[in-house]
């Protein structure tokens, strides 16, 4: 289940190859999130959230996976709210053991939420769910705080 090295590799190419392609903010994301969805096989829901004009609110953005009634997420509230809050990754391997847990999904069994930050300022967040629990390893994390980083530059 956890992802090799050239997979990894392979991923970051080919999403600085969407990144510099002429598409907007919103295609860029939406290609990621699909290629995560597509390609890695414990993520079964992959997509953005985006800080709204107050500052103080997260809107979803583009995903891969089934639609969810969290479409706007106060800054603090669940997971991707205390990422916001805190502007640091997640990675929740159990969501049934959390207090704080806004449930998108029965099926959702484990979360793992990086900020993506611009000249040092929150801008959004990547959200990755999975159906298992304890999915992932130090090898998602690597890959998605690189793949924030490639991101930052189209927000």
């Amino acid at each position: 289940m956890s992802i090799a090295d050239t997979q990894s590799q392979e991923l970051l190419k080919q999403i600085m190859l969407i990144r510099n392609t002429e598409m907007t903010r919103d295609g860029v994301l939406q290609a990621t999130a699909d290629l995560l969805v597509n390609t890695i096989e414990h993520y079964a829901w992959a997509g953005f959230y985006l800080v709204d004009a107050s500052g103080k609110n997260l809107i979803l953005g583009p995903y891969n996976g089934a639609p969810t009634e969290h479409t706007r997420i106060t800054f603090g509230a669940g997971i991707c709210g205390q990422v916001a809050q805190l502007a640091k990754r997640l990675v929740i391997q159990d969501v049934s053991l959390e207090d704080n847990y806004l449930s998108c999904s029965p099926e959702v069994r484990s979360e793992i939420v990086f900020p993506i930050l611009k000249q040092g300022n929150f801008v959004g967040e990547l959200d990755i769910d999975s159906h298992q629990v304890n999915p992932f390893t130090t090898q998602d994390s690597q890959l998605l705080e690189r793949i924030c980083l490639q991101l930052s530059g189209v927000f």
